[in-house]
């Protein structure tokens, strides 16, 4: 088995466990992920769409 392979292996894990994982680990996950910082946005997006325990708030509303 090769880097590529377990690092498929590994990626697909995390994304079925994802959900269940605590912040802390997911966040901890995420930094290492992205430490180029390049694709930061672009996963950001992808987890928030899969799995709404990762969604920020809602932004507050204007009152009145």
């Amino acid at each position: 088995m090769d880097d590529n392979q377990v690092a498929s292996l590994l990626g697909h894990a995390a994304l079925k466990a994802w959900p269940e994982l605590p912040r802390e680990a997911q966040e901890r996950i995420f930094m290492i992920a992205v430490d180029d910082g390049i694709m930061a946005n672009s996963l950001a997006e992808f987890l928030h769409d899969r799995h709404p325990r990762t969604s920020h708030p809602p932004k507050p509303t204007r009152i009145g």
